[in-house]
């Protein structure tokens, strides 16, 4: 069984991007979700939080929730959940 990422995100967003690039350099096959330019994506988004705010960037892996996670953050948990 292999875990999801999803990235939700904006294309504007510089921390967005940071992370496209650090899970591209990583070799990690994940679903960038755009938030303003797909309705879908941000009211996915919304439904994370429970203020029902545009949290991004938020990463999903599986369905460990990190808001705008630290570089060891994240590879704490990639380590953990791939």
């Amino acid at each position: 069984m292999s875990i999801k990422i999803k990235l939700y995100g904006a294309e504007r967003c510089h921390k967005s991007q940071y992370y496209k690039k650090h899970l591209e350099k990583l070799n990690l096959n994940y679903e960038f979700l755009d938030v303003e330019l797909n309705e879908a994506n941000a009211e996915a988004l919304r439904n994370l939080y429970e203020n029902r705010k545009l949290n991004f960037p938020t990463i999903m892996i599986g369905d460990k929730k990190l808001r705008n996670p630290s570089d060891a953050d994240l590879k704490k948990w990639i380590e953990k959940l791939i």
